[in-house]
């Protein structure tokens, strides 16, 4: 009975098996063999064109000669696509079919933001860069800045990963003596100059456009002398959907690299081996072994979630987001969260010739660290010098302590008794309106208002170690300050086309703004009975002093503007645009608040001449020159030309009934000077795009030459002609040239693998020209106390002519003599070498590098295998130097015997009588130069599921996952900003991270 169930049982597989082949051979003989050729519109075969049938994966590729092979149904589409190529859809009606590919024109076609409008890219006649979202950098990202490093030539960033700290970024170079804003780009927020970048989380931008060269920045005026960075942020759909995306990720960051000082056990036998008594600091025969560096970093977590809403239709389309961010920084005690929301709705009225739009953007930040002060009182300084022979706490709990020792402050007291918060609170609303009157001719309107406050709270307990603050038994600071912003833009666009040639655009525009800053007051007070409200009730406290009333002075400065430009483009061959703006400001002296600031640009589509037609080289070569005036206003309080007097001492007025009483004393603060003027920025600028090989290689070549004259210092004067020993004047000049190069290539494109490459390459040599006039005269400006023990005073950078900012001149390390002490280069007089001195002076200071670049580059690569992506981005920067001021500090002998701790690297190279080790010097000036994989991403897209998720990815990064280099520091990727780039200082100097990221992005 069994054998006939299993005989039946077989036969039936048999059946089953035979019916399925006779139905798979039907369908295979049913199938029609298409055969055919692809090619571009000259007709040149065009290998590796995907040719697949619609909404199947039965597909194939062409090869070298452009020719494939199918088999497809009749009657079904076939899909033709290839980079550089519009894609084309073919019904198979026939077993023969050949394709003509067209040339896609969608880079050249994209719109570019140039400011008070945009213009397609083929029209673009200025150097302007483009970085869309999916571009940017990847990473717990906490400012747009930190999402361009590495992806736009010239524009120089080198980020922290301190949670609270900010990156420095520079765009062809420095071109200011004074500092902060006033050497950073000019941003500007959809349409809206001057907005804090705070107000816009990175998932919310569309698009970044930065503006690089004079002809682009000028119609900014005064406040585009170092560049402009255009932010695009995403805004609501017209397709009747309402679409919700959520995006998230979690993420770790852990120390890369930390200091080698020395173990308990390597101090003492460092002690005994050169006598050095260390019983006034340790127990020596019962010494602790504390690592103060494990006590203080930690593993930082991090995460971040965006929500964002948008839809419409063809008449009101609308967008709304709210991000949180939460970030704990890898030292205890510095930690971020922050609060965005946003929200934009568009309309039409008057039969659409009315389109009104309001956006209303919101931010709540709050950071908290510990102290980051001079002379020991750091954290950041503190888990290196403190000794490692004492203890964390005492027996009974309370911090372990030796103010006996100079600067001597346990970094985990400063962590957990001394902290430092910070809330920024950030409302902007903005309200636009174009009305187009006629075909070509709109009339925009533009209104904003910006209130920025922030509230500042320190509390330092009754057990703190600071010095200034350790006998007064609590103290509790706060603050606040409020900047406000009103501005109104107002301007009219014409653009029209005559003949089907000739393109003229036209735009003429007005401006006004107010910025009320530095609206804002504070009080200390002191001696609390205990801690338990920190700063939240500072009536508590029991004392407080006149003088610890914190004054602001409140700065209100205007802004009116007329501008205007013209665009003319003859068959998009050749291009001209011209732009002027007369800018006048209440900041500079009565004698000169207005200036003009021109632009004229030019270029020409070399592959629109009728003699380019036929050649198979180029597919786009333009040639663009320009020249632009800009100035630098920002960074100034309204009384910088005006004289000013504030409080300078006190003095005891004696009544006439014998009383006393303080009163203050006033004096001069600031000169003034009616002929203080606008920093003006001159730039020639020429470039050249090409494209290859069907655009699959693209890239641009430019070369510029930027001067900067009228730099506005604070120059010494005599009081005996001025009240003030200071006066701020125009006397300055710098000069940047350089080269930039970027390169696009997809190398190879098969029907399931895509790799694409982009690389920029940037050299820049800066150079100050001029520092002194007839009136105004200083020889240099000695810049960076590297702030080491015993040398106090000891700068190592100088600002002086025929030279850049960031020119390092110290003593030349020359060795040792032979009792083993330093000994450096001695000059006489004239300049000669003569010999070596342990004891050198100022005149044997010498030029021994620069801290500026001579070689930024970004390099990123994406490859696509169907559904998977990897993205592998590196930068860095090459010939530059570092003068590694954490290096000369810990180098020092002296801090064993003093108490403290120092590089384990004194065991081995220095003798103890080494007086002259830390003395600062070229010894601690070393190579800058990186590279560093920068963010390595593999993400799977899952695409539709469902008939509720529109699209699905998931991703996992690491950033900084390995950096190349010979720098002994913590980080080779230092401060480049300012008037003192290249210093690695040790109070400041947060420890760089690597991150580990896993985050997901669901549309719904």
């Amino acid at each position: 009975m069994l054998n006939v169930q299993l005989k039946k049982r077989w036969t039936l597989i048999q059946s089953v098996v035979f019916v399925m082949f006779l139905l798979s051979s039907t369908l295979a003989f049913a199938q029609n063999r298409v055969t055919g050729k692809v090619t571009d519109r000259t007709g040149m075969p065009l290998p590796g064109v995907n040719v697949l049938e619609k909404g199947t994966t039965n597909g194939s590729i062409t090869d070298v000669d452009g020719k494939y092979v199918i088999n497809v149904n009749k009657g079904k589409t076939l899909t033709f696509s290839y980079i550089g190529f519009t894609t084309r859809e073919v019904v198979v009606n026939q077993n023969v079919i050949d394709v003509a590919l067209q040339e896609d024109l969608q880079a050249l076609d994209e719109v570019v933001v140039i400011g008070y409008g945009s213009m397609t890219r083929k029209d673009v006649t200025s150097s302007i860069t483009t970085v869309k979202a999916e571009d940017m950098n990847i990473g717990v990202i906490t400012t747009p800045a930190q999402m361009l490093q590495g992806k736009v030539p010239g524009l120089t960033i080198a980020n922290t990963s301190d949670p609270n700290g900010s990156a420095s970024i520079s765009l062809r170079g420095a071109s200011s003596l004074r500092t902060g804003e006033a050497m950073e780009p000019y941003y500007v927020i959809d349409g809206v100059p001057g907005v804090s970048i705070s107000l816009v989380s990175p998932e919310d931008i569309e698009s970044i456009d930065v503006l690089r060269d004079a002809s682009a920045t000028a119609i900014y005026g005064s406040k585009a002398a170092n560049g402009v960075i255009i932010i695009t942020t995403k805004k609501g759909n017209q397709d009747g959907r309402t679409n919700v995306s959520y995006s998230g990720y979690v993420a770790w960051d852990n120390t890369m690299k930390t200091l080698d000082m020395m173990s308990a056990s390597e101090l003492l036998a460092y002690a005994d081996a050169n006598n050095i008594d260390l019983s006034p600091y340790c127990d020596v025969n019962n010494p602790a072994n504390t690592n103060w560096q494990d006590e203080v970093l930690r593993t930082g977590f991090s995460h971040n979630h965006n929500v964002s809403i948008n839809g419409g239709n063809k008449k009101t389309s609308y967008s709304a987001s709210i991000n949180f961010m939460e970030r704990e920084g890898v030292v205890k005690g510095t930690d971020m969260d922050r609060l965005n929301a946003r929200s934009y709705v568009k309309t039409k009225a008057l039969n659409d010739r009315l389109e009104l739009a309001l956006n209303l953007n919101a931010s709540v930040r709050n950071s908290s660290t510990g102290p980051t002060d001079i002379q020991g009182r750091s954290v950041l300084d503190a888990m290196y010098y403190y000794s490692p022979l004492v203890p964390v706490k005492n027996a009974d709990g309370t911090w372990y302590s030796n103010l006996q020792i100079s600067q001597n402050y346990n970094p985990l007291s400063m962590v957990n008794e001394d902290r430092y918060d910070t809330k920024e609170k950030l409302l902007q609303g903005t309200a636009q309106a174009t009305l187009h009157i006629i075909d070509g001719l709109d009339w925009n309107l533009n209104l904003s208002y910006q209130n920025q406050q922030y509230i500042y709270s320190i509390y330092n307990t009754t057990q703190t170690q600071l010095p200034s603050v350790a006998s007064k038994h609590g103290q509790a600071d706060r603050s606040t300050v409020e900047n406000m912003r009103k501005q109104m833009e107002t301007y009219i666009n014409w653009d029209h086309t005559f003949a089907d040639a000739h393109k003229v655009g036209v735009m003429l525009g007005y401006s006004w703004e107010q910025a009320d800053n530095n609206d804002g007051f504070g009080l200390r007070v002191y001696n609390f009975y205990n801690d338990d409200l920190g700063y939240y009730n500072m009536g508590m406290a029991n004392n407080m002093d006149i003088s610890d009333i914190i004054s602001n002075t409140l700065s209100t400065l205007r802004m009116i503007s007329f501008y205007g430009r013209v665009n003319y483009s003859f068959n998009s061959k050749y291009l001209l645009q011209a732009t002027v703006r007369r800018d006048g400001s209440s900041a500079f002296g009565a004698n000169n608040r207005w200036a003009t600031f021109p632009s004229v640009s030019a270029a020409w589509r070399i592959t629109e001449e009728e003699f380019m037609k036929n050649q198979n080289i180029f597919d786009d070569l333009k040639l663009r020159i320009g020249y632009g005036v800009s100035g630098n206003s920002l960074g100034f309080d309204a009384f910088i030309s005006r004289p000013l007097y504030g409080a300078t001492g006190w003095f005891t007025y004696v009544n006439p009934d014998g009383t006393t009483s303080e009163y203050r004393t006033l004096g001069a603060t600031r000169n003034a000077n009616p002929d203080l003027k606008w920093e003006s920025t001159s730039m020639f600028n020429i470039g050249l795009d090409f494209g290859f090989f069907n655009n699959r290689l693209t890239g641009t070549i430019e070369y510029y030459d930027k001067r900067t004259s009228d730099l506005i210092y604070d120059y010494p004067v005599s009081t005996n002609r001025y009240p003030f020993g200071t006066m701020t004047a125009n006397v300055g000049d710098i000069s940047n040239k350089g080269i930039e190069i970027t390169i696009n290539a997809i190398p190879v494109q098969t029907r399931n693998f895509t790799w694409s490459t982009s690389v920029n390459l940037s050299h820049n040599k800066n150079v100050v020209e001029k520092l002194t006039n007839a009136t105004y005269s200083v020889p240099y400006i000695d810049m960076a106390d590297p702030d080491v023990g015993g040398f106090s005073g000891t700068n190592v950078q100088r600002i002086m002519e025929g030279c850049p900012i960031g020119q390092f001149y110290t003593y030349e390390w020359a060795g040792y003599n032979e009792n083993g002490v330093s000994v450096f280069n001695d000059y006489d007089a004239d300049g000669n070498l003569i010999g070596t001195t342990d004891a050198p002076t100022d005149e044997d200071r010498r030029k021994t590098g620069s801290a500026q670049p001579k070689l930024t580059y970004g390099w990123n690569n994406d490859l696509t295998w169907k559904n998977w992506t990897l993205t592998a981005f590196f930068q860095g920067v090459a010939g530059n130097k570092i003068y590694n001021a954490t290096r000369n500090y810990y180098n020092n002998v002296g801090l064993i015997a003093a108490g403290k701790n120092a590089l384990s690297e004194i065991a081995t190279e220095q003798k103890f009588n080494d007086s002259n080790a830390q003395r600062p010097s070229d010894r601690y000036l070393e190579n800058g130069s990186y590279l560093r994989l920068s963010t390595l991403t593999l993400g799977y897209n899952f695409g539709k599921i469902g008939n509720w998720i529109n699209n699905l990815r998931l991703y996992a990064t690491c950033n900084n996952v390995f950096t190349i280099t010979s720098y002994k520091g913590l980080d080779p990727e230092v401060y480049l900003g300012g008037l003192t780039p290249g210093l690695d200082w040790r109070n400041t100097t947060y420890p760089r991270t690597r991150t580990f990221m896993v985050g997901v992005n669901v549309n719904f």
